[in-house]
């Protein structure tokens, strides 16, 4: 053991002699290191050794390796670099690999040896680490689409990229993130040669057309693998980041509107490009007719969101068709013309909550958004019609489930707001949410009891309130509720 370590120490005598040599380091320091050093090979040689162990060596040397990269920025000394950091280099590697084979089944160990060779510039090494995780990993899609990522962009190898994509098809035959990353790759491997090809535009027209022909293959072949529009979309959106694709754009999406008409996520998409859609440039310069255009385009959102329903009365599509909507309606604007052309918008309050409130049901898929659009509408109608509108939507919708306990606790509030309010009213907007929500909400009922204590209230009430809510309340709730009334009673709450 000692004699290996020896001969460690040993073959560190030229590297550390140029460090003193060349100032980078003084002779104290030199000693330090091989006083170090020399405890962290007496580790790595015992019987049983600590993966700890390996980390703690690696990470010295690497410090090392950063204190002589500052030293030489200081002194402006940048030779021998052959003598001083390749063999640092070189023996991190090599530690590196002697862990690796040691464990493993650690992927972040192969990923910190990864790291080291991107920064320290020995991408050589990387397909090498790269190739003998994934013999021992080939079960992860990440770590193919990783190995492939580091070929195109750190090797600049478009086919080593490749080949390395179409091996891990053969593990992950099923796997969109691969066929995503693949596809990407195909394109930027295109956008790549199109650049270099720049000054001759008959050869790059023959180019882009043969690579976005290969392009569409690809395309057609995961789609038949993955029959979900959601793939196909995201494959679309990839397309459209790159300048040269609109005919593969279009072929994309000439099979997502041919094969995919069972997916709300098609129907959903496409309505959503309606808002998209180029206007009319004269039009888009002043406010009133950027108003009428976001109009317009709603419209055409709602139609395409309209066809979806009666082609596919599933609850995902109801989903995305009141989810759209609710999202439309949250947008603000500070522009004038914008604001009151809200009311004109095909996408009002009353509309959504009739879309979730309508012959069609109330779908469980939909339950917060329909729980969401009551509260808004709530909202709206007290907002435009005031106090008499605002108790018409909620006598109409308070026995509509799903309910939310903010949709009863806004109307308790407007009730509130009122200029002589009636506490029969308060009195029914508590009954009904307690009937939902009683159970569990130990809060509800001491509300209801200070309202009873209140000015418009009756004290003798509170007696009965607080049977009731002994009798209802279940579980953790009941002493909540005992030790919140006493605190009450005593002035305290």
């Amino acid at each position: 053991m000692a004699e290996i370590v020896q001969q460690r120490i040993e073959d560190r005598i030229p590297e550390l002699e140029q460090l003193e040599r060349v100032g980078l380091f003084t002779k104290k320091e030199v000693k330090s290191i091989i006083k170090r050093v020399t405890a962290l090979e007496y580790k790595l040689t015992r019987l049983i050794v600590n993966k700890e162990d390996f980390i703690a060596y690696i990470q010295y040397e690497i410090n090392v390796l950063e204190l002589i990269k500052k030293r030489r920025a200081h002194i402006h000394y940048q030779f021998k670099r052959e003598e001083i950091e390749y063999p640092i280099i070189h023996r991190i590697n090599s530690t590196f690999r002697r862990a690796t084979n040691k464990w493993k089944d650690d992927v972040q160990l192969w990923l910190s040896h990864v790291a080291f060779c991107k920064k320290w510039a020995t991408k050589g090494q990387i397909s090498k680490v790269f190739s003998s995780m994934l013999a021992i990993h080939p079960d992860k899609p990440a770590l193919w689409i990783m190995a492939a990522k580091s070929e195109l962009e750190d090797r600049n190898s478009s086919e080593s990229a490749r080949h390395l994509f179409l091996r891990s098809l053969r593990f992950h035959p099923n796997n969109q993130k691969v066929y995503q990353e693949y596809f990407r790759m195909e394109l930027l491997h295109s956008e790549k040669l199109r650049k270099q090809q720049k000054d001759l535009e008959k050869a790059e027209m023959d180019l882009v057309s043969v690579k976005q022909s290969e392009c569409k293959q690809k395309c057609k072949s995961n789609t038949y693998i993955h029959r979900e529009a959601a793939f196909v979309i995201s494959l679309l959106n990839i397309a459209a980041i790159f300048d040269f694709t609109k005919e593969l754009q279009d072929t994309i999406l000439q099979d997502l509107q041919t094969n995919y008409t069972e997916d709300s996520f098609t129907w959903d998409f496409m309505a959503k490009r309606e808002l998209e859609a180029p206007g009319a440039g004269e039009e888009l310069q002043t406010a009133k007719g950027r108003a009428s255009d976001i109009n317009r385009r709603e419209e055409r959102c709602c139609q395409v969101y309209e066809e979806g329903v009666k082609s596919l009365n599933s609850e995902s599509m109801w989903t995305c068709y009141v989810a759209f909507c609710l999202e439309r309606l949250k947008r603000k604007t500070n522009v004038q013309e914008l604001k009151e052309k809200v009311s004109d918008s095909p996408l009002t309050l009353q509309t959504v909550c009739s879309l979730v409130c309508s012959q069609r049901g109330l779908l469980s898929a939909v339950a917060a958004v329909a729980m969401e659009t009551k509260e808004s509408y709530l909202d709206w109608s007290y907002s435009t019609g005031g106090y008499k509108k605002a108790r018409k939507t909620f006598t109409s919708l308070q026995e509509n489930r799903p309910l939310s306990k903010a949709f009863f606790t806004r109307m308790i509030q407007i009730e509130k707001e009122q200029e002589t309010p009636k506490m029969h009213n308060l009195r029914d907007c508590y009954e009904r949410v307690l009937q939902e929500f009683g159970t569990t909400d130990d809060d509800l009922w001491l509300q209801y009891i200070q309202e009873e204590l209140g000015p418009l209230g009756q004290p003798e009430n509170c007696g009965k309130i607080h049977w009731r809510a002994m009798k209802f309340l279940e579980g953790e709730s009941v002493e909540r509720f005992t030790s919140k009334y006493t605190l009450l009673q005593t002035g305290h709450l």
